[in-house]
C-alpha cells in the first residue's frame, strides 16, 4: 500500500496568556505574563515551530485582551514563525477595525499574519462592548458577512460596500492598509 502525504507537517503553538504562577507560586501580573508570551514565541521560532498563535479574552484570568499587540510584539523580534489570532472574537468586534489590525501586522511581520476568527468561549465581551447577548447568532453572522466583503475587496484591489443591521453600512470605501499579499483568514 502506499501513502501519498498531504504536504509538510506544520506545529503549531496557541495561548490565551493564562495567568500563571512563578516557581514560588505566586501569580503573576498580567503584564509579566504578556512578557512571557512573547519570550515563549521567541523561543517558538527558535527550535523551529512553525506557527504561533495568541488567543482573546476578557476576563481576569487571561493576560491577554489584544492579541494584535501582543504579535506585533512578536513580529518585531522573530523571523520566519506565522503568527495568528486564535481567536479574534468576531460578535463583540468591528470587522473593519479587525482588517486594519490584522493588515498592518500583516506588513509589521513581513506577510506572516493569519486571521482567525470565532464567537469565543466566553461571553463577557458582548456586554464589555455594548451588545446584547440576544443579538448573538446575528453579530456574528452580519460581522463574518463584513469581514467577508473587506477581505475580498483587498484582495481584488476594490472599495467595499455592505450593509445590515448591527453596524452602519459602508458605501464604497477602501481600506488601509491594504495588504501587499492577501492576509491568510
Amino acid at each position: 500500500m502506499t501513502h501519498k502525504s498531504a504536504g509538510p507537517v506544520s506545529f503549531g503553538l496557541d495561548t490565551f496568556g493564562d495567568l500563571t504562577r512563578s516557581p514560588a507560586g505566586d501569580l503573576l501580573p498580567a503584564d509579566q505574563v504578556i512578557r512571557n508570551v512573547i519570550e515563549e514565541a521567541v523561543l517558538a521560532e527558535g527550535v523551529d515551530v512553525d506557527f504561533f498563535g495568541v488567543g482573546e479574552h476578557h476576563r481576569p484570568d487571561y493576560a491577554v485582551s489584544a492579541p494584535d499587540v501582543v504579535l506585533a510584539a512578536i513580529a518585531s523580534r522573530t523571523k520566519r514563525i506565522r503568527l495568528g489570532s486564535s481567536v479574534v472574537v468576531l460578535s463583540s468586534d468591528d470587522p473593519v477595525r479587525v482588517f486594519e489590525r490584522f493588515s498592518t501586522l500583516h506588513a509589521i511581520s513581513r506577510g506572516r499574519a493569519e486571521l482567525t476568527v470565532g464567537r469565543g468561549s466566553f461571553t463577557e465581551s458582548f456586554s464589555l462592548f455594548g451588545y446584547d447577548l440576544s443579538d448573538y447568532e446575528v453579530l456574528f453572522e452580519e460581522k463574518l458577512d463584513l469581514l467577508r466583503a473587506v477581505l475580498d475587496a483587498d484582495r481584488d484591489d476594490a472599495a467595499v460596500s455592505w450593509e445590515g443591521s448591527t453596524r452602519a453600512s459602508i458605501s464604497e470605501q477602501r481600506l488601509h492598509p491594504p495588504t501587499a499579499a492577501p492576509l491568510s483568514a
